[in-house]
């Protein structure tokens, strides 16, 4: 999944008839002239992250010079492990009432649901616990599209009467066009405000997009940082480039996030075996220079980018690689990826420490595969943390 900054978000929504702020985007305060301030304005931290007014991110000012002070104030920040690189400048808008709005798909019944609430500038999540009856939560058929009916009978629920009813049904349904037809997994607006005059708009929105469905959006080159959702900090150099191996082909998945430090390479099967394989190091004293999950059966290209990169990080002395049998992984193609990246990067076995654990589909002719290129294998004779000891054991040689 890829996160898409606000300004980018708001471009598209403007372009879908939705109202939204006029603004333009800042990398330095010296950027700030007369044009930014026709009426007083709002600046914002430009970062894939919320909570940015809890944050102090958000600031407003009503001359040049105030914006630029402001400006730079906002680019000293760091918001959530992000450092502020550009700002975004809005109108302010004569706000009378915030709103609150949000697309995104049920976990649970795997269908769009819509959730609205007139009780903006609050966390929806507490309200829908404390309040339920100030919310509403509403299933949408999938691939259909939302009807006005349906649209307004969300708002009315909601006390929202006369004009506002009208614009607020309008947006709804062009904000859920808008998810449909970019492959959202969510889109968020708070506020969804609505002005002194009776307007409903787009004050602050989030865009997330579906990055396996990508390749149908060339117009979002750019736009959306593949794998970003998954971050807690700016992508580093080498994630950007295992995002890029990922995507190179839809079979399987290759996530990577790197590790502060750590000297072994760790590539193990996705969910809780992941899990367990990074605890039975760590739990031994052993250091992970990354956190690797694979599984839907990646091809022999995607496990020899990854494992390559794995091993480019500096410092990483050994490669750890283990994977369930309930991960149904077909254990020679990782085999063969594995084997190739290490052969390709002139890697000797004998003596930089690497253990295998595997369990799954072919994993006898996993094991020939590894064991004829010297590389230490077990199966399911060893559990996971009997193999992390012997992974521990070999690196006491190198560390």
């Amino acid at each position: 999944m890829g996160r898409m900054l606000e300004d980018a978000s708001k471009t598209i929504l403007k372009e879908n008839g939705i109202p939204v702020p006029g603004h333009s985007v800042i990398s330095s305060s010296e950027e700030i002239s007369e044009q930014h301030l026709r009426k007083p304005c709002v600046l914002k931290a430009l970062v894939p992250v919320g909570k940015r007014g809890k944050a102090g991110a958000i600031k407003f000012a009503d001359t040049v010079e105030e914006t630029k002070t402001k400006a730079d104030e906002i680019f000293q920040m760091t918001v959530r492990n992000f450092p502020v690189e550009k700002v975004l400048i809005e109108e302010k808008i004569n706000i009378d009432e915030e709103w609150y709005v949000s697309i995104t798909i049920d976990p649970q019944k795997q269908v769009p649901v819509i959730i609205a609430t007139t009780e903006g500038g609050v966390e929806v999540e507490d309200l829908v616990k404390d309040a339920p009856e100030k919310v509403v939560i509403y299933h949408v058929e999938p691939f259909t599209e939302l009807q006005p009916y349906q649209a307004k009978e969300i708002w009315s629920k909601l006390g929202v009467t006369g004009k506002p009813l009208v614009k607020a049904t309008g947006i709804l349904c062009k904000l859920y066009q808008v998810f449909m037809k970019y492959d959202c997994y969510i889109l968020e607006i708070n506020p969804l405000v609505l002005t002194k005059d009776e307007n409903v708009m787009a004050a602050a929105s989030v865009m997330g997009v579906d990055d396996a469905a990508l390749y149908r959006h060339p117009e979002l080159e750019g736009k959306v940082e593949s794998g970003s959702e998954r971050s807690w900090r700016p992508l580093t150099q080498l994630e950007k480039e295992m995002v890029k191996v990922n995507d190179a082909d839809y079979r399987g998945t290759a996530r990577y996030t790197e590790m502060d430090g750590g000297e072994i390479g760790f590539m193990c099967g996705g969910g809780g075996g992941s899990l367990l394989s990074f605890d039975a190091l760590t739990n031994l004293g052993a250091a992970p220079a990354n956190y690797t999950e694979t599984g839907g059966n990646p091809p022999e290209e995607k496990v020899k980018g990854l494992t390559k990169g794995i091993l480019s990080k500096q410092g990483v002395k050994g490669l750890f690689v283990a994977h369930n049998i309930t991960n149904n992984t077909q254990i020679h193609v990782m085999a063969r990826g594995i084997v190739n990246a290490i052969q390709e990067l002139g890697i000797d076995p004998q003596v930089f420490p690497i253990v295998v654990r595997e369990a799954g589909v072919n994993d006898e002719e996993g094991k020939k595969i590894f064991q004829e290129a010297g590389i230490t294998y077990f199966g399911e004779d060893l559990t996971i943390e009997e193999a992390a000891a012997e992974m521990v054991k070999k690196m006491r040689g190198v560390s």
